[in-house]
């Protein structure tokens, strides 16, 4: 291998470095975003238990599912992801909010 090719697989590997380096760095904030966010949903879940209010809120989900997909657009990732996503996100909320409401949690 010439000194050009071992320059240019060198500056790869670099360049490969630094794109998984800043997709550890992003990892860490889903995983410490997402933590902060069930906090506050936790919290929703205690209120709407300690008030006898349904769980599911379909409303407010459809509108959530409907701000991520325009959030998704802008930020050009695909919103059939984001509402993928979301949804899951919404079913685990829910989870947690019957939790409550049944005094498991």
């Amino acid at each position: 291998m010439n000194d050009a090719n071992l320059d240019a697989t060198d500056r790869a590997a670099e360049v490969l470095r630094e794109h998984r380096e800043s997709i550890d760095r992003l990892d860490a904030i889903l995983v410490y975003t997402l933590a902060e966010r069930f906090k506050h949903t936790q919290a929703v879940g205690r209120l709407k238990a300690a008030h006898t209010l349904p769980p599911s809120d379909p409303a407010r989900e459809a509108q959530q599912i409907a701000r991520l997909e325009r959030l998704a657009e802008e930020a050009d990732l695909d919103p059939a992801f984001a509402k993928k996503f979301l949804n899951f996100v919404i079913s685990e909320v829910i989870r947690h909010h019957e939790q409550f409401l049944e005094g498991d949690a």
